[in-house]
């Protein structure tokens, strides 16, 4: 027995198995040892390693540098603000659970942002209005990039037609772009928001999507927020996923409105952006603050300054745990300007104060007027300003509806939806055919609604203008009015030059009538919705004497255009104070602007250089805007008004607006002449009054008087045209022909020389300037098809007045680093020396400019003697002409040069007189009280009178 139990004990530890069984049972011990040491004894200790060892590197920003003009005043700083930002770390279940709770905290901070009046940071690019609703705030490449980024795609060439959303993505408009992203699919937000936070929501809810590939980097949801919103994000930290307050710099401008066109302004780099200046700095991220216009934009690298940087340890979900090592950012170079500041601010209040006093002298108590043929003597109706009220925006008339409305805006707004239902109406009859009269045969109202109408259809897709056939003999009858709007856009169906997939049709298969009647509808919808429409009925509302002027100037004090005056608002209330009288004089005080108004004139341009140096004194734009509401992030509603406000003042007029230089070109055409030798300086011509040498040859301005016979410093002086005519002709000749492309080739060939075959040098946006190519003999006098900007013409003016030397201009003065060292010094290189010129060219000239001042009352006993021509330029028969002026002084010794545009501003004279006014700031022949005394200016019949 006991041999059989010790036989079975050997067998068993022979065995495979009990070796196994023994290595198991070890190393489950020593496993389960492990687990036990790790959790148990040492798991916190473990825990707190592992989270440790998540590192990631974030930049940290630098500090801006400055800008000042050239005496050191400063123009562009940084200022410490708290900023509102985001770590998108939340942990959620799914998409919706993810977007209902990040919109509701969105939404919570925005009412705080509301009740403490904080701004959220917009970088997108759909600003949004509820006047003017969804709008792009960019175009071309940049809107293209912006919609390959929304539709998820790499590439711009990815854009297409998108089945499920049913339309070309490419071609996608700002409403179709918002309704994508506040879809489940992406955004989710709720149609219970009001459209104004919805559309605040996703533009946070955009910023914050943009830096979802890396949880750890905050996003910046507003910037310079009050002391009560910091205080109410702090307290309410433990219920705000993510969100906290952090210091930061913001940019600011002083005097903002003066040097906008100039300095810029600063925003989130966009994807474009970056990936162009990665090309050359790959220090660049997709977080930064650069540079987008100006200046600003121009210097962004030495304004940037060094990044520093900071390791942080984050944990699983993406949480900052630790700061391991940070490097302190190195401030940015400051950059100096050629500009002098307050002569800058000087020229640009004496333009408004000329512009206004342009638009004062010439609106009278009319309701209409109607062109007698000259340019000079049109009028501006008082209903026409009444009318500029709503049609350039001074007038908010999405808030005759809100519960605030004062009772005259509710009155009116009756007035209109009386008015509306009524023009609907007939809308609605010339649409049917009940009233189907030709388009040419109606009154001019249903002309003006019918136009709009059809506008509102091309520019909705609805009327395709790539299908219509402009050749068609019923739509050529349409244009020439002489068939109805029911006609054409039921032609228009049969000939699907109509997209139905635009408005809804209940049967796929609808027949021509259904179609119509579909459209019909659709239209009148649609007509309600726009603003355009809107400000028609409104156009002939104060026409008919629906709505008053006192009405609308009461409103103007309702809204806060003007500052509460009791006993003005008394006055026009009880009719003691005529509306009349009542605007002209808020517009003689400038408590009503030119760009307010936007009537013509509404802008201006002025141009003021060193003519030793080719240094650039001032480059003025009127009107300006306020580049602090744009800098750091848009203000939707403010970039909106500035887009819609007809007298353009996102515009540079001085470097951007083209117009013929008009008579200012003559003393090119003196040059060519004299050098060529095709006239001699004392040869007399016999000023005909209207040029002979063709049938129907030019007119000189004084016809059917004459200047009689002149040599050519008279012609200067008397700005005669048939005299430079006869330069342009003889220019001209070839072997005793005409030849007008030898006369377009000699001019071009002496605008050259004086630099008006490119740029200027100058480092912001500049239109490229077009010497004639066509009618060599009024191309001489300043017509023909030339067109330069006022930047332009004053290099070409400073040329003149140094006798030959044209310089590659800059803005630039110098580069300094914090310290004040200079780094870099800027200015004008000589670009052409014109020594072909004789120095008895340049005395003729001279002479001739000189003798120009005598006859412009503006520069009598100015003790400085001034050197200038005057120009009047058409450009549409209907509209006044512009107004330009360019000249130096002092006349013996020159110092600065000037060049003047105002457009539409009836006659150079009016350019000469403001100019003047500008010389007498700049040589300090008066005083500052005394020019720039906030008034418009006395304009009197001289500065309308047309001399050239």
């Amino acid at each position: 027995m006991f041999d059989k139990i010790k036989e079975v004990f050997a067998n068993i530890l022979k065995s495979r198995i009990l070796v196994l069984t023994i290595i198991m049972c070890i190393l489950s011990f020593l496993l389960l040892w492990r687990v036990f040491n790790l959790q148990i004894i040492n798991g916190q200790e473990y825990l707190d390693n592992y989270t440790l060892k998540i590192e990631k590197t974030r930049d940290l920003a630098s500090t801006r540098g400055n800008i000042y003009d050239k005496n050191g005043k400063l123009l562009a700083y940084n200022e410490l603000a708290y900023a509102i930002t985001l770590e998108d770390n939340g942990v959620y279940n799914s998409r919706a659970e993810r977007n209902k709770a990040l919109n509701k905290e969105l939404y919570r901070l925005l009412k705080v942002l509301d009740k403490n009046k904080d701004q959220i940071r917009n970088d997108f690019y759909i600003s949004y209005s509820e006047r003017d609703g969804y709008q792009y705030t960019v175009s071309g490449t940049t809107l293209k990039r912006f919609l390959a980024d929304i539709y998820d795609h790499k590439s711009t060439d990815d854009l297409k037609y998108n089945k499920t959303l049913g339309y070309n993505e490419a071609e996608a408009t700002p409403e179709q772009v918002m309704e994508y992203l506040s879809s489940d699919k992406r955004y989710g937000i709720s149609d219970k928001y009001s459209a104004y936070n919805r559309y605040r929501i996703l533009v946070l809810r955009y910023a914050i999507a943009q830096n979802s590939y890396q949880k750890f980097v905050l996003t910046v949801l507003a910037t310079g927020v009050s002391d009560e919103t910091v205080a109410w994000v702090s307290e309410n930290s433990d219920t705000l996923q993510g969100m906290s307050v952090n210091e930061e710099t913001v940019r600011k401008y002083n005097d903002s409105k003066y040097f906008a066109h100039i300095i810029g302004y600063t925003g989130q780099i966009s994807v474009d952006e970056y990936k162009e200046l990665s090309k050359k700095d790959k220090s660049y991220s997709l977080t930064d603050v650069v540079g987008k216009s100006g200046i600003e934009q121009v210097m962004d690298k030495e304004l940037q300054g060094e990044k520093g940087y900071e390791k942080i340890s984050v944990d699983n979900l993406g949480k900052v745990v630790d700061v391991i090592k940070r490097k302190e950012p190195t401030a940015g170079n400051d950059v100096y300007l050629s500009i002098d500041a307050d002569l800058t601010k000087a020229v640009y209040d004496l333009l408004e104060q000329e512009i206004a006093g342009i638009v004062y002298s010439k609106i009278e108590n009319i309701k209409e007027y109607h062109s007698t043929g000259s340019a000079s003597d049109i009028k501006i109706p008082i209903d026409d300003v009444y009318f500029a009220f709503i049609n350039n925006g001074m007038i908010d008339t999405s808030h005759f509806t809100e519960d605030d409305a004062s009772d005259t805006e509710r009155t009116v707004y009756s007035a209109y939806t009386s008015k509306e239902s009524s023009v609907l109406s007939r809308m609605d009859s010339l649409l049917s055919g009940s009233a189907n009269t030709p388009f040419g045969e109606l009154g001019e109202e249903d002309q003006d609604y019918i136009t709009e109408l059809i506008k509102r259809l091309k520019s909705n897709g609805v009327l395709d203008n790539s299908a219509i056939d402009t050749s068609d003999g019923t739509y050529v009858n349409w244009k020439e009015g002489k068939i109805s709007l029911n006609e054409y856009l039921n032609y228009a169906i049969s000939k699907s030059w109509i997209d139905i997939s635009k408005f809804t049709v209940e049967e796929k298969y609808s027949d021509s009538e259904e179609i119509f009647q579909s459209l019909t509808a659709y239209i009148l919808d649609d007509l309600k919705e726009d603003y355009n429409f809107s400000k028609i009925v409104y156009k002939y509302m104060i026409r008919q004497n629906m709505i008053s002027g006192t009405q609308l100037c009461l409103i103007l004090y309702d809204q806060g255009v003007l500052e509460k005056d009791e006993a003005q608002i008394a006055a026009l209330s009880n009719g003691s104070a005529s509306a009349y009288n009542f605007v002209r004089e808020k517009i003689k005080s400038l408590e009503i602007t030119p760009a307010q108004l936007a009537l013509d004139p509404c802008s201006g341009s002025c141009v003021v250089t060193n003519v030793k140096t080719g240094e650039l004194l001032a480059l003025v734009s009127y009107p300006g805007y306020d580049n602090n509401r744009l800098a750091n992030s848009v203000d939707s509603e403010y970039y909106s008004s500035l887009s819609n406000n007809l007298s353009l003042p996102l515009y540079n007029h001085a470097t951007q607006q083209k117009t013929a230089p008009g008579s200012t070109f003559k003393m090119v055409s003196a040059v060519a002449g004299l050098t060529e030798g095709v006239i001699s300086i004392g040869e007399h011509i016999t000023d005909k009054g209207q040029f002979d040498r063709f049938a129907n040859g030019p007119k000189c301005w004084i016809y059917p008087s004459s200047h009689g016979s002149i040599n050519v410093s008279e012609a200067i002086r008397d700005s005669c045209n048939y005299y430079f005519s006869e330069v342009g002709y003889r220019l001209s000749l070839q072997g005793g022909t005409y030849n007008e492309e030898k006369g377009l080739e000699k001019i071009k060939e002496y605008a050259s020389l004086f630099g008006l075959d490119s740029n200027t040098g100058i480092e912001i946006p500049e239109s490229k300037p077009e010497i004639a190519t066509e009618y060599p003999v009024t191309a001489a006098f300043g017509q023909s098809n030339h067109n330069f900007t006022t930047s332009e013409l004053a290099r070409y003016v400073t040329t003149v007045a140094n006798s030959g030397t044209l310089y590659k201009e800059t803005l630039l003065k110098k580069v300094c680093d914090p310290d004040g060292k200079t780094i870099k010094e800027y200015g004008p290189t000589v670009e052409n020396q014109l020594s072909e010129v004789s120095g008895s060219t340049w005395d003729a000239v001279h002479s001739g400019m000189r003798m120009v001042i005598s006859t412009l009352d503006a520069f009598n006993g100015m003790g400085v003697e001034v050197a200038g021509k005057t120009g009047t330029a058409q450009q549409v028969q209907t509209r006044p002409n512009h107004a330009l002026f360019v000249g130096y002084a002092p006349y013996a010794d020159p110092e600065v040069s000037i060049a003047t545009r105002i457009a539409y501003g009836y006659t150079s004279h009016n350019a000469a007189d403001v100019s003047a006014q500008i010389l007498k700031y700049y040589f300090k022949l008066a005083s500052e009280e005394e020019l720039l005394d906030g008034t418009a200016e006395d304009v009197g019949n001289s500065a309308n009178a047309v001399t050239d």
